[in-house]
């Protein structure tokens, strides 16, 4: 995946001047993850830029570029190290075309490694994406697979309108092949399909929900699994026909259930679907709690486990 966002990258450089990436240590080092290695001496230090450790002066240089023309790919080292530019992003490139009632605009993206899963300490592992998908004016997308990251990432860069771009970070080193465009990447996809339960599931958790669709199949409880993708503004209407043909909706998440992006799913699916269910919409995430120590990672995220046991109190309402 962290190959798939690299050339993805590459190629709107390629065919837009205007396309910038900056961001602490994107250019000589390539990035923490090598998601930018050899940008920098391909495409220049004038379009791949090693700024100061200040994420709100990253975000607060890109608006500018923006108002004159240029498409700043913004990366935010870590989920954790966001929140010094929360104003920036919520307060300012959100809300810049509805204030200038659509006379500006702010085609400004900031990728974000999101998540856990890689052992790390404390403001490298966080599921902030509630935070972004809450705020008016923000697109909001999460990639899962190789293939997803290379194409997702030009739609972003392409998009007149700021994109949260959050790649989860479990996944840089997952294998898979790149195939062709192929219509609007930012739509759910049914990754999986069945009868028996909805799966709705996005970023790192993708893979948490299909090993647990695995482990029924082999039961014969066969569910369907939906990959959200676009996580604000989301589109509803395949989530609505996968839930009144299954009856049953379990949603997975990295993020704390309490206050997470699952709630507003339910409550959607709730509302449009009600006579369809046959069950209440379940939502499995991490505790409320401060993401652990290493050693007890395991513990705090959502696994296959939950979600089966998710899935099986659905099936027995």
């Amino acid at each position: 995946m962290s190959q798939a966002i690299n050339r993805g990258l590459a190629r709107a450089l390629e065919h837009d001047p205007k396309v910038m990436v900056m961001g602490q240590d994107v250019g000589t080092l390539g990035g923490v993850f090598r998601v930018t290695e050899g940008l920098q001496r391909r495409f220049g230090s004038d379009r791949i830029i090693d700024t100061t450790l200040a994420e709100s002066g990253i975000i607060g240089t890109a608006i500018g570029l923006s108002l004159r023309g240029y498409r700043p790919v913004c990366e935010i080292q870590f989920d954790g190290f966001v929140y010094p530019a929360f104003n920036q992003i919520v307060s300012q490139v959100a809300k810049l075309r509805a204030r200038t009632l659509g006379r500006l605009h702010a085609p400004v993206v900031i990728r974000i490694p999101a998540g856990g899963g890689i052992g790390a300490v404390e403001h490298h592992s966080e599921s902030n994406e509630a935070y972004f998908a809450h705020t008016a004016g923000l697109r909001v997308v999460s990639c899962a697979t190789p293939d997803d990251a290379y194409w997702m990432i030009q739609e972003a860069i392409a998009s007149q309108d700021p994109v949260v771009f959050f790649e989860p970070k479990r996944l840089y080193w997952r294998k898979g092949t790149i195939g062709d465009r192929g219509g609007d990447r930012f739509a759910p996809t049914v990754v999986r399909t069945g009868e028996a339960v909805t799966i709705i599931a996005y970023g790192g958790a993708l893979a948490v929900a299909l090993a647990a669709a695995e482990e029924l199949d082999a039961a014969g409880t066969r569910c369907e699994v939906i990959d959200l993708r676009s996580l604000a503004p989301i589109d509803y209407a395949p989530l609505f026909d996968s839930a009144r043909k299954t009856g049953r909706v379990v949603i997975v998440h990295e993020a704390h259930t309490a206050g997470g992006l699952g709630g507003e799913i339910a409550a959607r699916v709730s509302e449009e679907c009600f006579y369809s269910l046959e069950a209440p919409v379940l939502r499995v995430g991490a505790y409320n709690l401060p993401y652990p120590p290493a050693r007890l990672e395991n513990e705090f995220l959502p696994d296959p486990a939950r979600v089966v046991d998710a899935i099986t109190r659905s099936l027995n309402w």
